[in-house]
């Protein structure tokens, strides 16, 4: 009885904090940032900007368009959208025009077919933004971190690398939260981020600079990464597809922050995109060697699936209750699976989901086989820099002398409190544990579960401070360490995205991936910003 007494108690004091952050997120809300009447960015009129990466790759080879053509589009987009969205931090153009030249010369001078053109360079001429916390060459590598504004990479990050020699053309560095550790883009370096569907409203983080620069057609592939939802936020909020591969898939090696110990397994690099069908080609290419651990040459018989479905977390106290327009969406599929598709389909109620800010927190206090304490975040807040006081920030923040955002002050303040002393965390852990079984069990090698992206879709600026810890919808498929793809499903009727997410078992993406391109089939995918 006194350990359910104690639980309450901590219940309300994360309440508490989520209010009291909520206060300075309505107070920043009222006075900070520029105002827009509701406003979307221009649609496109460009044919080129409505071609799949896969699709532009093969028109290069087979030398139908020139590399060039295709770069020179993207460019003029940017050009056009990006002061709107403030997506795209760091242009590349010229080099990226270098690049192009060269591919062009590189296919006038080699005649080479299609098929062996493809095995060399999948992604031949295809071009692509970088989240700014992943290292690219030449390029600024600051995570939003004002102590980091003059790191420039001399290198490249590992999925980055194999992405160029796959022939794909970096155009520039796009927008993130400070440090990563927020579901909205916005820091002291580059500014805020905003949503192409409505320019008042977030673009989620970490990459939410990647999402949004996507979905307003200024790039066709990104690369994001995600530890609690950083892919799939930003790829829900913007109406695209992201996807969270099974961990230890995909390379972490190049970006900032970098997960250390028992979190490292949990940080997983990931493709963002537009289109479904360029999902499996830019897994495989970023994976490397790591592909071995996925099927995906594997062929999926949609029908023969067992889907299952949850339409919230089972009543958190901490979480909004989920959107009806989401709720609704989601049956929709529901729906469209047993009727049109025949498969099997069965709603489910998974009793520990209440719990996922917890667990999540778990996996985030969890210390490494070595026994050592996960890096803290105010020492990451240090880094190129003296020692971060929190308290003492959050007085500069309130007289406009700080060089950090709201989040990440707040976050510094209170990530002590939420470390459970052993009893708790032994209980969580122990929950987690039980809920990944179940899970796993539950899914096999043949099921897919379907679940929320979000509770609400994108919100407008400064609202994530009301609710902190919504997050979770995502970050429990981190903690737990299953593969999941975010995918579009449309637009409500105030023009914003809707979406939902597609989990399966460990080391089974391709059966995600494989719904995700049903998924677009069926609901029609990304949809332009600005269209009538």
């Amino acid at each position: 009885m006194a350990s359910l007494f104690t639980a309450r108690i901590q219940l309300l004091l994360l309440q508490a904090m989520g209010f009291l952050i909520g206060l300075i997120g309505q107070a920043a809300r009222a006075f900070g940032g520029p105002k827009f009447v509701s406003m979307t960015t221009p649609p496109v009129t460009e044919p080129l900007l409505l071609l799949s990466g896969v699709q532009l790759a093969k028109l290069i080879r087979q030398r139908k368009v020139k590399c060039i053509d295709v770069v020179q589009a993207y460019i003029n987009r940017i050009v056009d959208v990006n002061p709107l969205i403030n997506g795209i931090v760091k242009y590349r153009f010229e080099a990226a025009k270098e690049e192009a030249h060269a591919v062009d010369k590189k296919l006038a001078e080699k005649q080479e077919d299609d098929a062996t053109l493809e095995k060399k360079w999948p992604l031949l001429g295809v071009p692509l933004t970088v989240k700014e916390a992943f290292q690219l060459q030449g390029m600024p590598n600051s995570s939003g971190l004002v102590n980091r504004r003059n790191t420039i990479s001399k290198t490249d990050a590992t999925v980055v690398a194999f992405l160029k020699e796959a022939g794909a053309i970096p155009l520039g560095m796009t927008n993130c939260s400070e440090l990563c550790m927020w579901y909205e883009s916005s820091n002291k370096i580059y500014g805020r981020s905003n949503n192409p569907y409505d320019l008042r409203h977030i673009v989620g983080g970490s990459s939410g600079g990647e999402g949004c620069t996507l979905a307003a057609a200024c790039s066709v592939i990104g690369v994001g990464s995600d530890i609690g939802g950083s892919i799939r936020m930003p790829a829900f909020f913007n109406g695209i597809f992201g996807h969270k591969p099974s961990p230890g898939v995909v390379s972490n090696k190049g970006q900032f922050p970098m997960a250390r110990g028992a979190q490292e397994l949990f940080q997983c690099t990931g493709p963002m995109c537009r289109y479904a069908e360029d999902l499996a080609p830019m897994l495989r290419v970023m994976a490397g060697p790591g592909i071995r651990k996925l099927r995906l040459d594997e062929k999926v018989h949609l029908k023969d699936l067992k889907f299952y479905w949850m339409e919230h977390d089972g009543g958190s106290f901490l979480m909004s209750k989920v959107d009806q327009d989401l709720i609704l969406a989601q049956r929709k599929v529901v729906d469209h699976l047993e009727n049109i598709l025949g498969a099997s389909v069965q709603h489910v109620k998974l009793k520990q989901m209440k719990y996922s800010f917890q667990l999540w927190v778990t996996m985030m206090t969890e210390k490494g086989h070595d026994g050592k304490e996960p890096v803290k975040f105010v020492d990451l807040l240090s880094d190129h820099g003296k020692p971060v006081n929190p308290l003492w920030e959050l007085i500069k923040w309130c007289l406009g002398l700080s060089v950090h955002t709201i989040p990440v002050i707040g976050l510094a303040l209170l990530e002590g409190k939420f470390k459970y002393n052993n009893e708790k965390y032994q209980k969580f852990k122990a929950m987690e544990e039980s809920l990944h079984k179940e899970l796993v069990e539950m899914l096999g090698d043949d099921g897919v579960f379907l679940y929320p992206s979000h509770p609400t879709v994108a919100p407008k600026h400064h609202v994530p401070l009301t609710r902190p810890f919504n997050f979770a919808y995502t970050g429990i498929f981190s903690a737990l360490g299953l593969p999941v793809t975010q995918c579009p499903l449309g637009l409500n009727a105030k023009g914003l995205p809707l979406g939902i997410q597609v989990v399966a078992g460990p080391f089974n993406d391709h059966l995600t991936l494989a719904v995700a391109q049903y998924m677009e089939k069926s609901f029609g995918g990304w949809v332009c910003p600005g269209k009538l």
